[in-house]
């Protein structure tokens, strides 16, 4: 029996209405997100968001490079009603919802812009449950038991999606072009900011094309909450070094490929262009419901996090991905 072809996951795939739902301390994506698909923001109000950084990229660009066309941020909820104020106002969103679940019906598709892992299978499920496409943030989760639900999700049609913008940046596309001096690769390093549980999966993004999907082994986390060294190992006979320490800021996102002859090196900067990227694949996918990840690869990346979790909780125990659950294919 043939698979019939995929179908938009829209109503009108040329006139796509989003929420924006949720915001957590250290992450301020619902204010860049929304000035990146609705074209435009006030630029005094977005300098006084608590995240100077998101002003700097955004004021970089010409203002006619902002903006998916077809598509706008229509509702905004954040977990602090004071929040979504000023991300309304900021970034041109009308409405302002008092719940999430306000949304039901009112658009086509959900964005949660949050990172913290555990959290979102609670804050997805009434979208998923009403049928309504759903992007999460970077990490999908962080529970092996939350993942397993998402998988169910996913195997029963579900329309969902998650990312790191890392499998966006132009630099690290750029990098794997460059091999060819490297030999043949041994190790593979990425250093990153903040915590595993949460950039963690900034890290694994950034190193996964490097490697073959599902021939990820095991995971030896060797630290703590604030110094996260994790060592993984593949398939492939590559080594794989992620350093995660909560004040690297001067290390983000910089990845090192070494082999046989030589090494190569990128370090992400165009964080723009990897947001509107990540946010274009999104749209893609409700536009033609052809998704623009595996959702295999999703599992592994999350299985990979996990394992990195359990590690550290054991302290340092080498953890087969085999134990955390269901694989690539599974």
């Amino acid at each position: 029996m043939m698979t019939p072809p995929p179908k938009p996951l829209v109503r009108d795939p040329d006139q796509i209405r989003l929420a924006m739902l949720g915001m957590v301390e250290g992450n301020g994506h619902p204010y860049s997100w929304s000035a990146i698909i609705n074209g435009d923001y006030d630029a005094d109000g977005m300098s006084r968001c608590g995240y100077p950084v998101i002003s700097r990229y955004l004021d970089a660009q010409p203002r006619d490079s902002l903006g998916i066309a077809g598509v706008k941020v229509t509702h905004v909820w954040c977990d602090d009603s004071d929040d979504a104020q000023r991300v309304a106002q900021t970034c041109g969103v009308p409405e302002i919802v008092g719940r999430p679940e306000e949304v039901i019906g009112e658009v086509d598709a959900v964005v949660i812009p949050t990172d913290i892992g555990h959290e979102h299978l609670e804050r997805a499920r009434p979208f998923i449950d009403a049928g309504l496409p759903v992007f999460i943030d970077k990490p999908l989760t962080d529970r092996a038991d939350h993942l397993a639900r998402f998988i169910d999700w996913q195997r029963s049609g579900k329309a969902l999606l998650s990312s790191s913008c890392m499998r966006y940046a132009r630099e690290f596309a750029a990098l794997r072009t460059q091999l060819k001096p490297v030999g043949r690769p041994r190790l593979v390093s990425v250093t990153m900011p903040k915590s595993w549980a949460r950039y963690g999966i900034h890290a694994v993004e950034a190193a996964y094309p490097f490697v073959s999907l599902g021939g990820w082994r095991s995971v030896r986390h060797s630290g703590d909450d604030r110094v996260a060294m994790v060592h993984a190992r593949h398939a492939d006979g590559i080594e794989i070094m992620f350093m995660v320490i909560h004040d690297l800021y001067g290390g983000f996102g910089h990845v090192s490929v070494t082999g046989t002859e030589g090494c190569a090196h990128a370090a992400f900067e165009d964080t723009f262009y990897a947001f509107k990227a990540q946010l274009q694949a999104f749209v893609d996918y409700l536009r033609t419901g052809r998704s623009p990840i595996a959702f295999d690869e999703t599992v592994e990346q999350m299985n990979i996090i996990i394992a990195g979790l359990r590690s550290r909780e054991e302290s340092g125990r080498v953890v087969d991905l085999a134990e955390i659950g269901p694989g690539p294919n599974a």
